[in-house]
């Protein structure tokens, strides 16, 4: 705490008086959407001081008197030349140029790149991308992208667990925002409860993320961007509808209120009510779900007097049931007769996010984010239930200026936390109250050509976890054209919330078994683990077109974790880890635009993940060493009816994966040592007949690939050898959608 006071206090020792002028480029499409424009050309006319806009379209450039016109350019682009008398942040659209003389020059930005300027491994996926495929919620937004990976966590839920660099969703940092989101409460089931249609883009780093947001990051962070009120359509539909019995409804409606205020409403409704057993094993495949989502969005923007703020406030109300075919809530409920499951949520949040750029000095800015959520679930399965109400708190206040000059930056603050967990564990009440407190300071270098680099540290004190620092460092180097070589390490500490983001286990017949080593949660010591990356990006021609290839690095070493121990089949166990702990990932990912409109994206992947059981040092379950990753993607233009067909399809490969013991269990109930390997293939067919409507044709398995006898005794499910834990693959087999969206600006 007195270290984040001593850089407040000294900041004015740092300031210089060298101004700066900061902008927002955007794209104007044909449909008036606006969206930031990734790479534009922003310099002073008749001069070689000039920079590009970044992922998020803005910039920043050294100002001077003798400067008076500024140029912004971007090949397909009406080129603009703005007149510029005193330091200020700019907001500026290129229009699409419509009329090049007898040349005609078109530019097709890619659907998701990996950023060559940032000193972090960012991948960012707009919203091109995650109309490859359903994308229904933001769990089902990574089908496309090899960098993430998709499991089913159970064989009763019908949730999708995702992995970064080997490591599960606890270990992730995920934001809306940049404002931490799904933690706590939400864990398992929260990546669903964000609707894919109210993303604008994604960005996933890799590794030790920025200390401004937290120090709960280990693999990396992923930052769910939302669309907003002002370059959203004013009017959108999407409607789906699947063989598997799932129907959804999403709605958007924006308004402008005056030239200062914008405010939307978005509807999501999510609802399966048809039974399914195609594996004839008595338990539904799918759940039944009803989902209603509501979000109403207000931005306010005045760029004068340098003010924007965004307010949110959401209501969620998702329901749940599972279980087998004849279960009946009204009279099933928690008894041994029929095996049955229900899991209702109800939340409720309001975040808001308020910033200040002093027009007269643009390179000083005053951040602050504010969030409040109110969690409550109630759940069943069979005969075990678990219940657990979440209120959170978040604050943070980030100030940016310059140290000398622009190509110094500097970031201070201070943030708070607090969070009130209520839980229930079958009859076992488990509450408590965690507070924290922080401030940090990150420094960074960007000499806008070969070198850049970030490196921060923050001090926090939280009530159960002590005082603790947290440093993270990321550099890139950029040896020659279109290349970046990045190394980072950083140090990430979270409470273990294990019932929450272990809920799978009440899925099964497994006693609870906690061993405490005497720590402030659930007797357990909190997580603490150093992550280490190196990555390499380079550009190239090949054949005459545009291609990437990115290889990357990652390893995390654990001081301390919480080890999930699955390898005695009649209990599950947590544990402090008394060993080694690490994760290795290795990727390797290949990106080539073979001719005008057809993309191919693959990658191969590597993990290595051990853990210190109290049985040895084994990998971790269900987790495959080898993955394999295709993506294809054609969009055929007609000259007749100015139509586009778009076509998609991605191919997924997972080697062998290691099931947890079942030595123990009678032969009848044993697995072998591994799973066999399987491979998905996705498919997607849209036709787009305007700029105002569109339908899509998938399917997702299409060679019906299933995991046979997914839960164990399933004709015993009050059985002491009860367990749907062990799923690594399709349950349902092949499923097929269509739908349609329409847009009105």
């Amino acid at each position: 705490m007195k270290f984040t006071l001593q850089i407040i206090l000294l900041l004015p020792f740092f300031l210089f008086s060298q101004k700066e002028i900061t902008g927002v480029v955007m794209e104007q499409s044909s449909n008036n959407e606006r969206v930031p424009l990734l790479g534009a050309n922003v310099f002073w006319l008749n001069t070689t001081l000039g920079t590009m806009t970044s992922d998020d379209g803005t910039f920043r450039l050294p100002y001077d008197t003798s400067y008076k016109k500024l140029v912004i350019s971007y090949i397909g682009f009406r080129t603009d030349t703005l007149l510029i008398e005193t330091p200020k942040s700019i907001f500026h659209v290129l229009k699409a140029s419509d009329d090049l003389g007898e040349v005609t020059v078109s530019v097709r930005r890619k659907s998701s790149a990996t950023s060559y300027l940032s000193s972090q491994n960012i991948t960012t996926i707009s919203s091109k991308e995650l109309l490859k495929a359903a994308c229904c919620n933001l769990s089902e937004s990574f089908e496309t992208n090899p960098s993430i990976d998709v499991n089913f966590t159970d064989a009763i839920s019908g949730t999708k667990q995702i992995r970064m660099l080997g490591l599960t969703s606890p270990y992730i940092l995920i934001t809306t925002e940049n404002i931490p989101s799904i933690r706590g409460a939400s864990q398992a089931y929260g990546l669903s409860f964000v609707p894919g249609t109210w993303v604008e883009s994604i960005q996933i780093t890799k590794g030790a993320g920025s200390v401004v947001n937290g120090f709960e990051s280990i693999a990396g962070q992923i930052n769910a961007e939302l669309v907003k009120p002002t370059t959203d359509n004013r009017i959108f539909v999407n409607a789906y509808g699947s063989l598997n019995g799932r129907t959804e409804l999403n709605t958007h409606f924006n308004t402008q209120l005056s030239d200062k205020l914008s405010t939307g409403v978005y509807i999501h409704a999510d609802n399966r009510s048809q039974k399914f057993d195609r594996n004839n094993d008595s338990f539904l495949d799918m759940p039944l779900v009803n989902q209603i989502n509501i979000m109403n969005r207000w931005q306010y923007a005045n760029l004068q007097k340098g003010l924007i703020s965004f307010l949110n406030v959401r209501y969620l109300n998702d329901e749940k049931q599972a279980g087998q075919l004849n279960f009946d809530p009204k009279t099933d409920r928690l008894s041994n007769s029929v095996w049955g499951s229900e899991i209702n949520t109800r939340r409720f949040e309001v975040s808001g996010k308020f910033g200040y750029v002093n027009p007269d000095i643009p390179y000083r800015s005053l951040g602050v984010q504010l969030a409040y959520s109110d969690h409550d679930q109630a759940s069943y399965f069979g005969t075990n239930q678990y219940d657990i109400s979440h209120r959170s708190i978040y604050s943070n206040m980030v100030y940016n200026t310059i140290i000398s000059d622009s190509r110094h930056k500097m970031k201070t603050g201070l943030n708070a936390t607090y969070d009130r967990y209520n839980e229930l564990v079958n009859s076992q009440v488990y509450n408590r109250t965690e507070r924290s407190v922080g401030g940090f300071f990150e420094y960074s270098f960007d000499n806008l050509d070969a070198l850049n680099l970030t490196a921060g540290i923050r001090i926090d004190h939280h009530n159960l976890l002590g005082t603790f620092f947290t440093p993270r460092l990321h550099a890139r180097y950029a040896p020659w054209e279109k290349s970046a070589f990045r190394v980072s390490f950083g140090r990430g500490k979270r409470a273990a919330n294990i019932f929450t983001e272990n809920q799978k286990l009440f899925a099964s017949s497994r006693q609870i078994n906690v061993q405490s080593s005497g720590g402030a949660i659930y007797g357990l010591d909190p997580e603490i683990a150093w992550n280490y990356g190196l990555s390499f990006l380079q550009g190239f021609n090949l054949f005459g077109r545009k291609a990437d290839l990115t290889l990357d690095f990652y390893k995390t070493n654990f001081e301390n974790q919480v080890v999930v121990d699955y390898e005695n089949p009649y209990e599950v166990s947590f544990y402090n880890l008394e060993g080694a702990s690490y994760a290795s990932s290795f990727q390797a990912e290949f990106s080539w635009n073979l001719m005008a409109y057809l993309d191919l994206k693959t990658a191969y992947k590597f993990y290595d993940v051990k853990t210190q059981y109290a049985s040895g040092k084994l990998e971790k379950p269900l987790t495959s060493q080898h993955r394999y990753f295709a993506n294809l993607s054609y969009e055929l233009h007609s000259e007749k009816d100015g139509g586009v067909w778009k076509f998609d399809t991605t191919f997924n490969w997972l080697g062998k994966q290691r099931f947890s013991s079942t030595s123990m269990s009678p032969q009848a109930y044993q697995l072998p040592t591994y799973s066999p390997s399987i491979s998905t293939l996705n498919l997607q067919f849209t036709k787009v007949f305007s700029e105002a409507f569109e339908i899509y044709l998938g399917a997702e398995n299409v060679t019906n690939v299933k995991q046979k006898s997914p839960i164990l005794s399933s004709e015993s499910p009050f059985g002491s050898n009860f367990d749907t834990t062990f799923v690594y693959g399709p349950i349902f087999g092949s499923t097929f959608y269509t739908g349609l969206r329409y847009k009105l600006n």
